[in-house]
């Protein structure tokens, strides 16, 4: 029972601080959808039954779309909690052989969150229709563009949403005050400027604000709508049943067509209620939604209806003349408020969804920050900040007419929401291995109806789609390009690798000079070894007596386990003394300030030394073997309990020699210094170390001393080896591959953050290595 309780309370308090975050551009919606509806040859159509017939479309476009569509089927795709257009394509990722990244391992498919509880996927035949796709290298390019599609969708959304929210909350100044329509403008240029330079400063301190804000919005806009429905017009409940729906077209026929790209505009922000399924559970998004949101959207489209039924003249306006006149002023400020959360949480949804393109190799590096103190999952992009602004800013003084931007706005929800009809069929046969038919069945009754949707906006690229056809493009076109470049550089790395036996015939010293320290290699390839290492020996031949060649990955599941991150394996004998360390991440990951990535790093190879001279036994461990690689903890069974002793002989004289090093977070390097400092003989000139792990005893006495060389190296320098390449098409290829590499990609490369600079490489730390690419 009490359970039951704790349950049932955390539904409750995750539903109430999901309307701050979730719903705030769904419940903005009607102060333009009405306007944007009777806009055209629809003004002609001033009828009571026209308006009935409105807003019957209005109530079952949010009854079919928003609630059955989203609340029933999408919000069930989730990816271990995550939604979104990249939750899906990576469900598809991990169910079917879909994804074009070529650095997977089939050690990824044994960490624990990769499938989900009960998943039997992974044992089920492949169908025809799944075989098909894998094969088929241009349908895995049509399912990624598709995706791309989408995502430039959520970019432009967050380019558009700012701009239509904050411009028509202050849109009810122009029919009250004698404020000319530029001035208004100004206004909201000013409130965009204030919303988007605070953003590095994060929304911790606010944040709390958000769902009172959003919830007594939408307490005010249902009261407003039982008001009118009152005041004006009791029988407008008539227009509930679809009748009207049939009245309306054969009323106002091609008007009435051309009119649902303003009807669309009232499902606007349904897709975010997905993307933003992460921060919260299914279960409380369903209960706000069905319980508050949905309710209250209904009266108020139906107060507004109620209204316009008789007072036709108040279209250009409906919203705010709609309000009794006493409670103008409160309702409009508090309009202005919703558009700032509302805005706020869009904008984070487009740096969230930019840092997953990124993680997937389809956008160019940008910097991602951040901060302990910052909401759980916020993240802020200065350069996705200031281009946003910058658009949006430029379409705010570009469109003077709010219904424009409402067009443009309408178009790119749609589409997005068209895409994710076309990958549910995907995740319902694939994922939940359902019949086809049920595919079928979801793509055209959604399908259908959107399709009609989509069209009739597409009509409205004259009057302001046309800018979301140029964002979309332009971002799409971006993603694209870079991820074909990364994958040509990636397989270019993969044909120059190393052959092992080129290694192995060198012997134990590489042929070259070695000198005391650790270098840490970093590289794209899950395996073999990388030209850049035997470039570096060709113009400098030495290097440090240990190798660690790190690959940095993002593996197609939101959120990796700690514990599971670090993929550590061995290259050539132990007396080479060279190692591989996959970290593995998922595409939601963030990289927190202050990591000890040195001291996990020893210790990791550390605790896989230990692992190996032990056969990999011991049932507490946990172990995930690719070839010669195993899943490693720093903090597991022997990596606690390192301890290292030296002793310093002189012949000539007596001294003490004592070094303190406090930069270390690890307790076990801790530990290690301070029995160095505590054993630490007074004789001293010549050095002599002995490595002592605590309490463990090792069938193979090698093991100390490949411990104490690890640990000896770490302590004498850490050096940071990163390729620095220049790409350029091959000759003989075709003129729009040489374009797109030469170009395009290049320009990318060299405008975009430096891979020391994701990595948070200390720059003195820091050796590039330069490399030409042909590919």
């Amino acid at each position: 029972m009490a359970d039951r309780r704790n349950r049932c309370n955390q539904v409750l308090l995750l539903a109430y601080q999901s309307f701050g975050l979730v719903f705030g551009d769904l419940s903005i919606s009607p102060l333009y959808v009405y306007k944007c509806t009777f806009y055209g040859g629809l003004r002609h159509h001033q009828t009571e039954d026209t308006i009935f017939g409105a807003f019957s479309l209005i109530f079952w476009t949010i009854t079919l779309l928003s609630l059955i569509k989203y609340m029933v089927f999408v919000l069930s795709a989730d990816d271990n909690g995550e939604g979104g257009i990249f939750a899906l394509y990576a469900l598809l990722c991990r169910h079917a052989r879909f994804s074009l990244l070529p650095n997977q391992q089939a050690a990824d498919e044994e960490i624990s969150t990769y499938y989900g509880p009960g998943d039997a996927s992974r044992n089920l035949p492949s169908s025809a229709f799944k075989s098909l796709i894998e094969r088929n290298k241009r349908s895995k390019t049509a399912l990624l563009v598709l995706v791309l599609v989408g995502t430039s969708m959520v970019i432009t959304i967050g380019v558009l949403t700012p701009a239509i929210s904050v411009s028509s909350s202050i849109d009810g100044l122009v029919a009250k005050t004698s404020l000319k329509h530029s001035t208004v403008v100004m206004i909201a240029c000013a409130l965009l400027v204030g919303l988007f330079v605070l953003q590095h400063r994060g929304t911790n301190k606010v944040a709390f604000l958000f769902a009172p804000i959003m919830i007594l919005w939408l307490l005010i806009i249902a009261t407003v709508g039982v008001y009118n429905i009152v005041t004006w017009n009791p029988s407008v409940y008539k227009a509930l049943s679809p009748y009207y729906i049939y009245v309306f077209f054969r009323e106002t026929g091609i008007d009435g067509w051309l009119s649902l790209g303003g009807i669309l505009l009232c499902i606007t922000g349904t897709e975010a209620i997905f993307a933003e399924l992460g921060q919260f559970t299914a279960t409380s998004i369903r209960f706000a939604f069905c319980c508050v949101v949905y309710p209250c959207l209904v009266l108020q489209y139906m107060g507004q209806a109620a209204f316009l039924s008789k007072n036709f003249s108040a279209l250009p306006s409906s919203f705010y003349s709609s309000i009794p006149d006493p409670f103008f002023w409160p309702v409009l400020m508090m309009a202005m408020l919703a558009a700032m959360v509302a805005s706020q949480a869009v904008i984070f949804a487009t740096f969230s969804i930019v840092k997953q393109c990124y993680a997937l190799g389809c956008f160019p590096r940008v910097k991602i920050v951040h901060k302990p103190r910052w909401v759980l999952g916020q993240i802020y992009i200065p350069e996705i900040n200031w281009v946003v602004m910058i658009l949006t800013l430029a379409v705010t003084i570009c469109f003077q007419d709010t219904r424009h931007l409402a067009f443009a706005f309408g178009l790119a929800c749609m589409t997005l929401a068209f895409v994710t009809t076309w990958l549910m069929p995907l995740i319902i046969n694939f994922v939940w291995n359902r019949n086809i038919v049920f595919s079928v069945l979801f793509i055209l009754f959604f399908g259908t109806i959107e399709l009609v949707f989509v069209a009739s906006a597409l009509v409205k690229i004259p009057k302001g789609g046309w800018i979301t056809l140029l964002l979309s493009l332009f971002f799409t076109f971006i993603s694209y390009v870079w991820h074909y470049g990364s994958r040509k550089k990636y397989l270019c790395d993969q044909h120059n690798k190393v052959p092992m036996k080129s290694i192995l015939s060198l012997g134990p010293s590489l042929g070259i000079i070695k000198v005391p320290g650790m270098g840490l290699i970093y590289t794209e390839l899950a395996s073999g070894v990388p030209a850049t290492f035997t470039h570096f020996l060709t113009n400098l031949p030495a290097f440090y007596q240990v190798v660690v060649f790190v690959c940095c990955k993002t593996v197609p599941i939101p959120y990796v386990p700690q514990k599971e991150r670090y993929l550590i394996g061995r290259i050539g004998p132990k007396t080479y003394r060279m190692y591989r360390c996959i970290i593995r991440a998922g595409y939601k990951d963030v990289n927190k300030d202050g990591d000890d990535f040195e001291d996990e790093l020893v210790m990791s190879i550390a605790e896989f030394i230990q692992l190996e001279s032990e056969g990999y036994g011991g049932s507490n461990t946990d172990r995930s073997i690719d070839g010669r690689l195993a899943v490693v903890k720093a903090s597991n069974k022997f990596g606690t309990r390192l301890s290292r002793s030296i002793s310093e002989a002189n012949i000539a004289g007596s001294s003490r020699s004592q070094t303190t090093v406090t930069n270390s977070k690890s307790p076990a390097l801790l530990r290690l210094r301070a029995e160095y400092e505590q054993e630490l003989p007074r004789l001293s000139m010549r050095r002599m170390f002995q490595f002592r792990p605590m309490d463990t005893k090792f069938r193979q006495p090698q093991v100390k001393e490949e411990l104490f060389d690890l640990v000896n190296a770490k302590d004498a320098e850490v050096a940071y080896i990163v390729g620095h390449g220049h790409v350029k098409a091959k000759r003989n290829s075709v003129f729009v591959k040489r374009l797109v590499i030469n170009v395009a990609y290049s320009f990318l490369r060299k405008n975009c953050r430096s891979p020391g600079v994701m990595l948070n490489i200390p720059h003195i730390c820091l050796i590039k290595v330069g490399m030409n690419y042909y590919l």
